[in-house]
């Protein structure tokens, strides 16, 4: 490929791209100054896979933007739009299991699901696995018994107007069959959203509440339902790790590199606890540090999802100063971006960064 003239290259923030010699994107990139950083391709002698990429690019164009973080945004979707092969590949974390409410609908239903998010739904996650999320919410099904069945199921017993099994075992209120009013459907959905976003602890408390009001009131079966119910809802509150002394939310992202592959973690506290955790293995089809890695990640998680108030990391970049203000802008308030040196965070994430070298030793087993 030939080198542009360093006078045609402009000394501002920007995207910048290679094609192959059949006109194909093969890599996007961002940078504080488009001239330096793609001047540096041609001067500095890159081996490996990113020296094989210069050897298939037949030409570079770049697009200039007015920000550092115009071009962070710029780059990720072109990325996303064209998945150029020497770029870095994310696996999209909503191919993990959420816990989705369905607001979208009339009669909304909990579910646990996977794919690409719907406008209007209330997800909570990821998670890992798909059993574990299941478990909590059988668990909950009696402290807050929303509709699970599917659509098809739910407008059958609407036609019969009867509710299904479900109702008779406490675990739905029976919407299909109005057994419950709007309004106070309204209010299971609600706590279930509460529970699920890190408030399990004062769900507890306001059962433990109702339980006494009934008692005092000699309404002993009421009494015992709220006991059962707030058994139900300990249970649940149990499977969620409490690793926090303190009611703080933050997310959580540890790196372990190797050479070809990195494996992530990313752990979502709310509350002080884990309402969410997933990791990936990522292929490492350019040459980038774990902080670079680090800023791939967030830009892909938080590109439609609102960011906590503290993002941890345990390895910050150049462009970290970038991020911050990216996050900030997608919160509306400000996130602090950091790797914590000491404390108790720090250790959370050498935990954390121990379950990524796990989990690329499982993988590389499983090959």
């Amino acid at each position: 490929m030939e080198r542009p003239a360093t006078s045609e290259i402009p000394d501002l923030p920007g995207s910048y791209q290679f094609r192959d010699r059949h006109g194909q994107i093969i890599y996007v990139g961002k940078a504080k100054s488009l001239r330096k950083r793609v001047t540096n391709y041609f001067t500095k002698g890159y081996h490996g896979r990113t020296g094989e990429m210069m050897l298939v690019a037949d030409s570079v164009e770049w697009i200039v933007t007015d920000t550092e973080v115009e071009s962070l945004m710029l780059e990720y979707s072109l990325i996303q739009k064209y998945k150029p092969r020497y770029n870095v590949r994310l696996t999209d974390d909503k191919s993990y299991p959420f816990l989705v409410l369905t607001r979208s609908e009339e009669w909304p239903a909990a579910r646990v699901l996977r794919g690409r998010r719907k406008a209007g739904n209330q997800y909570f996650g990821p998670f890992g696995q798909a059993h574990g999320v299941r478990n909590t919410l059988d668990l909950l099904l009696k402290t807050f018994p929303v509709r699970t069945c599917t659509t098809a199921k739910f407008n059958d017993h609407v036609r019969r107007g009867r509710p299904c099994l479900l109702f008779d075992i406490e675990k739905c209120a029976g919407p299909c069959a109005g057994e419950v009013e709007a309004d106070d459907y309204e209010e299971l959905l609600d706590g279930m959203a509460s529970f699920f976003a890190g408030d399990g602890t004062a769900i507890l408390a306001e059962l433990g509440g109702k339980m006494d009001v009934a008692s005092e009131g000699q309404q002993y079966e009421l009494a015992a339902k709220y006991r059962d119910q707030q058994r139900d809802a300990r249970k649940a509150l149990e499977r969620q790790d409490v690793i926090t002394d303190k009611s703080e939310d933050f997310d959580l992202v540890a790196v372990h590199d190797a050479e070809f592959e990195a494996s992530v973690e990313v752990m979502i506290v709310r509350s002080g606890r884990v309402t969410g955790r997933y990791g990936q293995i990522v292929e490492k089809v350019e040459d980038l540090s774990p902080a670079e890695l680090i800023t791939r990640l967030l830009t892909k998680r938080y590109s439609d999802e609102r960011p906590p108030p503290e993002v941890l990391v345990d390895a910050l970049g150049d462009d970290s100063g970038v991020m911050s203000v990216w996050l900030s802008d997608k919160r509306g308030s400000a996130v602090s971006l950091r790797a914590p040196l000491r404390g108790a965070k720090k250790r959370l994430l050498e935990t954390a960064r121990a379950n990524a070298v796990q989990e690329l030793q499982r993988q590389r087993v499983r090959r």
